[in-house]
């Protein structure tokens, strides 16, 4: 087995020292709530990813639920011996795996249609701040026009006209798909707008000059040239947007037309607990309504540390 290369790895420490040194980690060291609210979203998302292996039940598993076990309070045994440190619902499932569980989905749903989103405004606002004209008035006009709606009104449309177009018999199947899409083309439109506005100031500078002098097409001089230029105010919109979407697929997994309950997330969850509230079993909805609390708002706290981070005014 060959030794390391001296050279390689003095690179590869110096890249890490200009890493740590930088202004941003540097921000991020120097902030409490960043810390905390970075440590808090990586424990979640770590849980949420190793829920097979750190639950202390497959909640979703019918095997491994015992009807007998149901409403156990929290720090009660089950018939399994279990420790349901977050107690059972009325089906004898752990609530503390199904949380993990459920976050699973819903951290899915939020990555995936905040990235959809992401890539539909960026596309879109690049378009209509480099080639201008109609191209630019239909664009912004469609933009305008979302923008006057709630984002939940826009994700309730879009998923009701997809559902309407898919035979029942697929609702459950492709149901995560469609909540991923309804969510994403409600958020679109503030990404065009942020990269637009950054597209007309970069299309007139120099360097895109001289690509098109050296023969580069419009698509190329996009995405190659200007499009590395404008994204860093589009990553803290997607910062923000994660946690408006983890709110979002909660909202409408509590309205009834989320994720069918085959596929539980925190907002089913919470919709099942709130059935029970007024009868006695409060640690059903409680503990699933606390996890969505710390997971959407460490997320919006690493959103807003991020947008100062990267404001040059604040600098």
């Amino acid at each position: 087995m060959s030794e390391p290369i001296p050279g390689s790895w003095q690179r590869f420490r110096a890249r890490l020292e200009r890493v740590w040194d930088s202004d941003l980690t540097y921000s991020f060291r120097t902030s409490p709530i960043a810390i905390i609210a970075g440590c808090m979203t990586a424990i979640l998302l770590v849980l949420a990813l190793m829920a097979p292996w750190v639950a202390p039940q497959d909640a979703f598993d019918v095997a491994a639920v015992r009807l007998e076990d149901g409403f156990l309070r929290p720090l009660e045994r089950g018939s399994t011996g279990i420790l349901h440190l977050a107690g059972t619902d009325s089906q004898g499932r752990d609530v503390l795996s199904a949380i993990l569980y459920g976050a699973r989905v819903s951290l899915l749903v939020g990555f995936a249609s905040v990235a959809f989103s992401m890539a539909m405004g960026v596309a879109l606002g690049l378009a209509a701040g480099f080639l201008g004209g109609r191209v630019d008035a239909v664009i912004m006009r469609i933009a305008d026009v979302q923008l006057s709606f709630p984002a939940i009104l826009i994700a309730l449309l879009v998923f009701g006209i997809a559902r309407g177009f898919i035979h029942p018999s697929q609702h459950e199947q492709v149901a995560v798909y469609v909540l991923i899409i309804s969510i994403g083309l409600s958020h679109w439109a503030s990404y065009a707008r942020t990269v637009r506005s950054s597209t007309l100031v970069e299309r007139n500078k120099e360097y895109v000059q001289a690509a098109r002098v050296m023969g580069r097409d419009n698509t190329a001089i996009m995405f190659e040239h200007v499009m590395p230029n404008v994204v860093g105010p589009v990553l803290v919109i997607a910062t923000i947007n994660l946690a408006l979407a983890v709110i979002e697929e909660a909202t409408l997994s509590f309205l009834g037309v989320g994720v069918p309950p085959t596929q539980p997330s925190l907002g089913t969850l919470i919709r099942v607990g709130q059935q029970f509230l007024f009868s006695g079993e409060w640690w059903i909805l409680l503990f699933p309504s606390i996890a969505l609390i710390i997971l959407s708002l460490s997320i919006n706290l690493l959103g807003d540390w991020l947008r100062d981070a990267l404001n040059p005014r604040l600098k």
